[in-house]
């Protein structure tokens, strides 16, 4: 098996450590990396100051084989980058002709001159190959320096994404000889980590030492990636998918989907396959569950329409919960979920209705419904059923957790 080969990023930019902008490029960065089987060991963000970037330059030259660095190559006096380079690699900035004669071209498309500072942008350190941007004007630069392959890009999403893409991952294959790495992901709904993982306790324990497993939680649901380390894909590929089929057993009830699955087009799937139309009565969530539902294309063919009753009175006037039972038993609380889940199947006509009220926060909850506090339900021809949910007191988490337990009430039923 092929060593391991691994790579830092940095991305440079005081706005980065502002919070003024989000890094989107290291993520996107190292995950194409993974596809090459090159493992990331570190991400670091650095502000615009030679020392700064120097340091960080000499520990990830310590740790990997690659270092893969974005921003700072625009032409004001704040991209330094360039000018770092030549420093830490003991040399100087040269006009290359190419550049020059790429930038002139890309502003005369535009019809604009090239301007003074631009042209600056054609000055590279003497050590790089330029691997050229034909979606701006910052070119990338590429130094092979003691066994360790250093790449600078430009800090834009997309001119960042065209050169690796266009130049920088090809280069990459030739340079290294790497292991394969494939990935599977199992996604699940309804059940916590630490309950998923005592049901496969036995499986996880006799997979092969080539094959890891993670978990991945997240709000309302967890994933298992499978990751198999090895020379053929083909060959790591039928191992995962043993290995799959040997845990469905313990936890199909729980599975939706894999790899990029989401469980709103599990729940379409299933609606299209049965011949099933549905409609939603949304008070908590605002509409939310909607969105997730029409979120997957094609969904016309079996999502109605949705009735947000906010408000108490729209809860009466619209979904016919007698105002009795909202000062009874309130607007939280079972009987008001399962006749709002009745009354929007009936009134748009649909096999199913589903239903949510609850307090999600961060204030209004009581001593008996403190924050949290939210009651699902579902309703076809034949039945109603509910389900009460306590969750945190943050108030986003709430709604898409009250959301996604929805959309896996709708599986569980459709496929019982």
């Amino acid at each position: 098996m092929n060593k391991h080969i691994y790579a830092d990023i940095i991305t440079i930019g005081d706005e980065i450590l502002y919070g003024q902008i989000t890094d989107t490029n290291s993520q996107w960065i190292s995950a194409e990396l993974d596809k090459l089987g090159i493992k990331t060991r570190q991400k670091s963000s650095v502000s615009d100051k030679a020392d700064e970037i120097i340091r960080i330059l000499k520990e990830a030259t310590e740790r990997s084989s690659i270092v893969i660095i974005t921003g700072g190559l625009g032409p004001t006096n704040d991209d330094i980058t360039k000018k770092t380079l030549c420093n830490f690699f003991n040399t100087e900035l040269i006009w290359n002709e190419e550049v020059l004669a790429h930038l002139q071209a890309f502003f005369t498309k535009r019809g604009r001159e090239i301007g003074e500072l631009n042209k600056q942008q054609a000055l590279v350190p003497a050590n790089c190959e330029v691997l050229f941007n034909h979606r701006g004007t910052a070119p990338g630069m590429w130094m092979d320096v003691n066994d360790v392959v250093y790449i600078s890009l430009p800090g834009v999403p997309y001119e960042m994404k065209g050169i690796l893409s266009d130049f920088g991952f090809e280069k990459l294959r030739h340079r290294f000889q790497t292991p394969t790495i494939v990935h599977k992901v199992i996604k699940t709904s309804g059940i916590g980590e630490s309950a998923l993982a005592e049901i496969i306790a036995d499986w996880e324990a006799a997979l092969p030492k080539h094959i890891g497993l993670a978990y991945l939680p997240s709000a309302g649901e967890v994933k298992l990636r499978l990751t198999a380390n090895g020379d053929h894909a083909d060959v790591l590929k039928q191992e995962i998918q043993n290995q799959i089929d040997k845990v469905l057993p313990l936890i199909g009830k729980y599975v939706y989907g894999f790899d990029n699955d989401t469980l709103e087009a599990a729940v379409g799937r299933l609606l299209k396959a049965k011949g099933k139309t549905i409609s939603t009565a949304e008070s908590c969530t605002g509409g939310y569950l909607a969105h997730l539902l029409t979120s997957v294309p094609g969904s016309s063919a079996y999502y109605i329409g949705s009735i947000v009753a906010y408000q108490n009175a729209i809860k009466t006037q619209l979904l016919n919960v007698p105002e009795s039972v909202l000062q009874q038993d309130g607007a939280v609380s079972e009987k008001t979920v399962e006749i709002m889940a009745k009354e929007v199947r009936l009134k748009l006509g649909t096999s199913i209705g589903v239903a949510a009220s609850g307090i999600a926060g961060p204030d209004g909850g009581t001593d008996e419904k403190p924050v949290g506090t939210i009651w699902i339900a579902y309703a076809d021809a034949t039945k109603v059923l509910s389900r009460k949910l306590q969750l945190s007191t943050i108030r986003e988490n709430n709604i898409r957790v009250t959301a996604l337990a929805i959309l896996n009430l709708i599986r569980q039923e459709l496929n019982a």
